[in-house]
């Protein structure tokens, strides 16, 4: 968003918002490790899953050439939908999380940055400006993809789309996940019923439906703070599937992702991270925060990312990626025709 746009009054509203929000692990993490099980068996199973979920959406127009995760520096969009039996919804959902990823195969280190449902972006689909949730809704996982392609100018290589049951039985299957509580809890459950699941501050090992609520809470603070938690339990189930001691679980958490995830990746791309995880160094995962402020625009609440923030976060991507002046250049064009919001 240009930085000469009118900048609205804020109007911070306490609403309640009964969102499922489904918050995705890191599968390529998880499912690389498999390459390196205890059989066999294991690996074919693996194989098999993720053979049925691969759906394409075509190569980044804004890459000079295709890339090779075992060779290049890529990006991962990681989408997360609520599209439960329970609800019943019928065609492109809003998306719940968005978190993109850069992997720098050289250092072997990754950036994550956190994208708040609310941030008001132009959708390239329509030609529209609105919350980056609607994005899916509109065009689905393509249209979504092109949208934080604009939004932060980096391209997004691949993605990774999973539901909050997948979510959810991915950290049973692990026997949960140990994450720090900040404060008392009291959240819905994933069937919807009203303070469910009740958490206590401090460290402590979750379950699924209490590291969904876990995710999803926003009562005593905002999406940003959402979006720091959603990191959190990233890195906690990514530490978990790494540990020795989940080798034996890999069977369960095939089957936890089973039908719930949609990627670009194929299985013998997804093997490539596997030196990210088990890096001498260990998972060197950085978070990054896009700061913004509360808005009010002809009376729906969106957020406004801060037009400093979003520019630095774009250039650590950059400089992350390595991109050619080549593909830099493809952004600069798009930059320069962005629409100005007026008064």
């Amino acid at each position: 968003m240009s930085s000469t746009r009118r900048v609205y009054k804020v109007y911070k509203k306490k609403r309640k918002r009964k969102r499922l929000l489904s918050f995705i692990l890191v599968p390529i993490f998880v499912l690389a490790l498999v390459g390196t099980g205890y059989a066999a068996f294991l690996y074919n199973k693996a194989e098999n899953v993720l053979g049925g979920a691969y759906e394409s959406i075509g190569k980044s127009s804004k890459r000079v050439a295709a890339v090779d995760p075992s060779e290049d520096n890529i990006s991962v969009l990681f989408i997360g939908i609520d599209d439960s039996q329970k609800r019943n919804l019928k065609g492109n959902t809003r998306s719940d999380a968005l978190m993109l990823a850069t992997f720098n195969t050289k250092n072997k280190t990754i950036k994550l940055v956190s994208i708040p449902r609310d941030s008001y972006v132009h959708i390239p689909e329509n030609d529209t400006y609105t919350k980056i949730t609607h994005a899916h809704a509109i065009g689905g996982t393509k249209a979504t993809v092109e949208t934080v392609e604009e939004l932060m100018q980096i391209p997004v290589d691949y993605y990774v789309k999973m539901n909050f049951n997948a979510f959810m039985d991915v950290v049973d299957a692990l026997n949960g996940i140990k994450v720090d509580v900040p404060y008392e809890m009291l959240e819905q459950d994933s069937k919807d019923r009203k303070d469910a699941i009740h958490l206590m501050p401090g460290k402590q090992t979750l379950d699924g439906e209490e590291a969904l609520a876990f995710v999803r809470t926003r009562h005593k603070d905002s999406d940003i703070y959402r979006g720091k938690r959603q990191q959190q339990v990233m890195q906690a189930i990514a530490a978990k599937a790494a540990s020795a001691g989940a080798i034996s679980k890999y069977t369960e958490v095939i089957d936890a992702i089973g039908d719930n995830m949609t990627t670009n990746l194929t299985f013998s791309e997804m093997k490539a991270f596997l030196d990210y995880v088990l890096s001498s160094d260990g998972l060197q995962l950085e978070s990054l925060d896009l700061k913004g402020t509360d808005d009010n625009i002809n009376g729906v609440y969106y957020y406004q990312l801060d037009d400093m923030s979003l520019e630095e976060i774009r250039n650590t991507l950059k400089t992350h990626l390595e991109l050619t002046p080549e593909e830099t250049d493809k952004f600069s064009a798009s930059a320069e025709n962005e629409t100005t919001v007026q008064e």
